[in-house]
């Protein structure tokens, strides 16, 4: 059985979430609440429409422009279980992902001692960017991120 998947929403193709043409999902939900950040209609738990895993699959299928996937929100480690059900389908398509998470990488290593699922996306998932939206630390030259503060990961160098 699948895990609900809760979406803010999703654009079929995107150049700045991440490298090449993505398709980016847009999770709903997110405990941050990071001040200045681009998504606020993402924050409310209770907000957006339950998402169709395969529907999303069928999707990525139909564009041979794709080169990945890209989980942004919201917040994607609150839906750790759904996201990884899509990510074992996007990675069969031989697609790369990229999730952007709010947690830094050690964060999320400590709440995977509590949620497998947590540490099991770290591993599906190519590229993690990590950290707060730090409005002070703005810097629009930085590729694929807000603040200077964030990270660009490569999870495949990582012991996870």
């Amino acid at each position: 059985m699948s895990a609900p998947l809760r979406l803010s929403g999703v654009i079929p193709e995107s150049i700045v979430d991440g490298p090449g043409m993505r398709y980016v999902v847009f999770v709903q939900g997110c405990p941050h609440h990071c001040p200045g950040c681009h998504n606020p209609q993402t924050h409310d738990f209770k907000g957006g429409y339950d998402g169709d895993i395969q529907a999303i699959v069928n999707q990525i299928k139909g564009d041979p422009l794709l080169s990945g996937v890209t989980f942004s929100g919201g917040e994607p480690f609150c839906q750790a279980g759904a996201l990884c059900q899509l990510a074992e389908k996007v990675k069969a398509l031989g697609k790369n992902i990229v999730v952007y998470s709010g947690y830094t990488l050690g964060q999320l290593k400590e709440l995977g001692k509590k949620d497998p699922d947590i540490l099991q996306l770290l591993r599906l998932a190519d590229t993690l960017i990590d950290g707060p939206y730090v409005e002070a630390k703005r810097d629009l030259t930085l590729q694929y991120r807000g603040s200077s503060n964030q990270r660009i990961i490569n999870l495949k160098e990582e012991d996870l």
